[in-house]
C-alpha cells in the first residue's frame, strides 16, 4: 500500500491527561457524581487508600464543534475549533499504571525493557531527506519518566537515536564552529573519516564506529542548517500569534510547536515535543485546576500547528499525532477529592493529518469512562496505525 505520511509531529503530554476532562465526554458520570463504586480488581484491591472509591463528576463543560459536532472540554477551545481535521480515539488503553513503564511503553511498545523508541524505528526504516539534520528529533525542556529512552535507539544504530533540544537561548550545544568549517573544519572532518574508514575496513564493519562516523558528518552538517531552524525573524507576526508566540521568545510549548514545523520542512522525519510543563506535568493527583494551567499552554500552541501545517499544504503528508500515557481515574477515595489517580483502563488521544480521516471519533468508553469498550486500541494497535501510515508493515 502507499504511504500517506512523510513524517511525524508526536505530542506527548507527559503525566497523565484525563480522558473524561478533556476529550470523551461522560453525562452519566456527572449524574452520578458522590455514588459509590465497588471495583475488584487487582489494581485497586487492598490498595492503601482505595478501600471506598466514589464517582467523581468531570470538572469543564463539554461543547460540540466543528461540523462534525464533536464534543470537547472547555480545556481544549481552540483544538476544538480545530475538531473535523481530528480522528479521536477514545478506546486506548495501556498495560502499566506506572508513570516510567507507561512512558517506555507508548514510547517503545514494551513496558519493561528498553527498546528502541517509535521514532528510531522510523528513522532506520525510512531513513532521512536531509543528512544535514538528524532523522529524530525530540524537543524536550526536561527530561520525562523513563529519561533517554523516550528517544533512545537501544541496539539499532546510534545514528537513530532522537536529538534532544532544549528551548531556550542554545537549543542545541556547540552548534557555532570553533574553527572555519569551509575550510579548516572540512579538512579536519575528511581526515578523521578516512582515518576511521580504514580503521572500519580493517575489522570487517563495525556498527557502533559507523554510526560515530555518520554523527560526525550530521553534526557538522547541523552547524550549517540548524541555527536557521531556530532563527524564527523570517517568521510573520500573524504566524508568531498563531502559535501564541511574541517575537523574540525562545522557549514554551508555542516554540515547540514552531521549531517543528520548521523541522519538518526541512525533511525531519520524526519529531517530538514533549510537555513537562515548566512547573509539573499532567500528573494532578492533588488538584485537578492543574489541567487548567497545563491546558491553556497547549491549547493554542497546538491549535496554530494544525492550522499553519493545513493552510501551507503540509498536513497532507504529515501526521500530527497527540497523546499522554495514560488516563486518570472517574473515582477517588471521595467524590469531593479535587485530584485523580493514574488508570490505564481507559484514555484518550487523537491523530491529524496524513490520511487521517478527519471529523470522526473512534470507539468508546463505557458510560463513565472506566474502561475501554468498544473497538478497543491498545497502545501496539497505536503503533501500528502511525506505522501503516507510513507505509511500515507493523
Amino acid at each position: 500500500y502507499s504511504p500517506r505520511a512523510k513524517s511525524v509531529i508526536f505530542l506527548f503530554m507527559s503525566g497523565g491527561v484525563s480522558h473524561v476532562d478533556t476529550f470523551d465526554p461522560k453525562p452519566q458520570l456527572a449524574a452520578d457524581h458522590g455514588k459509590e463504586v465497588v471495583l475488584d480488581h487487582p489494581e485497586t484491591r487492598n490498595r492503601a487508600g482505595y478501600e471506598r472509591l466514589y464517582l467523581k463528576r468531570p470538572g469543564w463543560t463539554f461543547r460540540p464543534y466543528g461540523e462534525s459536532g464533536i464534543e470537547v472540554s472547555d480545556l481544549f477551545p481552540e483544538v476544538g475549533k480545530q475538531v473535523d481535521d481530528l480522528a479521536i480515539i477514545r478506546s486506548m488503553h495501556t498495560s502499566h499504571s506506572n508513570h516510567y513503564n507507561a512512558t517506555l511503553g507508548m514510547h517503545t511498545g514494551s513496558f519493561t525493557f528498553a527498546r528502541p523508541s517509535i521514532g528510531s524505528w522510523i528513522s532506520y526504516g525510512l531513513g532521512s531527506e536531509n543528512r544535514n539534520l538528524p532523522s529524530f528529533v525530540a524537543i524536550a525542556p526536561q527530561m520525562p519518566y523513563a529519561g533517554t529512552q523516550v528517544w533512545a535507539s537501544d541496539f539499532l544504530s546510534g545514528a537513530h537515536q532522537g536529538t534532544r533540544v532544549v528551548p531556550g537561548a542554545e537549543p542545541v550545544a556547540n552548534l557555532t564552529p570553533r574553527i572555519a568549517p569551509e575550510a579548516g573544519q572540512r579538512r579536519e572532518l575528511d581526515a578523521l573519516a578516512a582515518w576511521d574508514r580504514l580503521h572500519l575496513d580493517e575489522r570487517g564493519g563495525d556498527d557502533a564506529l559507523a554510526s560515530r562516523i555518520r554523527s560526525f558528518e550530521t553534526a557538522f552538517g547541523m552547524q550549517f542548517e540548524m541555527p536557521a531552524v531556530f532563527d524564527l525573524n523570517d517568521e510573520t507576526d500573524e504566524t508568531l500569534g498563531l502559535y501564541g508566540l511574541q517575537r523574540g521568545e525562545s522557549s514554551g510549548f508555542g516554540w515547540q510547536c514552531l521549531a517543528a514545523r520548521r523541522l519538518v520542512e526541512r525533511g525531519v522525519r520524526f519529531v517530538e515535543l514533549i510537555d513537562t510543563g515548566s512547573s509539573g506535568n499532567w500528573d494532578s493527583h492533588g488538584n485537578m485546576a492543574d489541567h487548567e494551567r497545563l491546558a491553556k499552554n497547549v491549547d493554542k500552541p497546538i491549535a496554530g500547528l494544525l492550522a499553519d501545517l493545513k493552510r501551507r499544504g503540509m498536513l497532507d503528508d504529515v501526521l500530527v499525532v497527540w497523546t499522554t500515557e495514560f488516563g486518570r481515574t472517574p473515582f477517588n477515595s471521595s467524590a469531593d477529592h479535587p485530584g485523580r489517580e493514574h488508570h490505564s483502563w481507559a484514555f484518550s488521544s487523537w491523530l491529524a493529518g496524513a490520511g487521517v480521516r478527519g471529523g470522526t471519533v473512534w470507539g468508546a468508553t463505557d458510560e463513565l469512562g472506566m474502561r475501554a469498550e468498544t473497538d478497543k486500541v491498545h497502545v501496539h494497535d497505536f503503533h501500528a496505525t502511525i506505522l501503516h501510515l507510513l507505509g511500515i508493515d507493523h
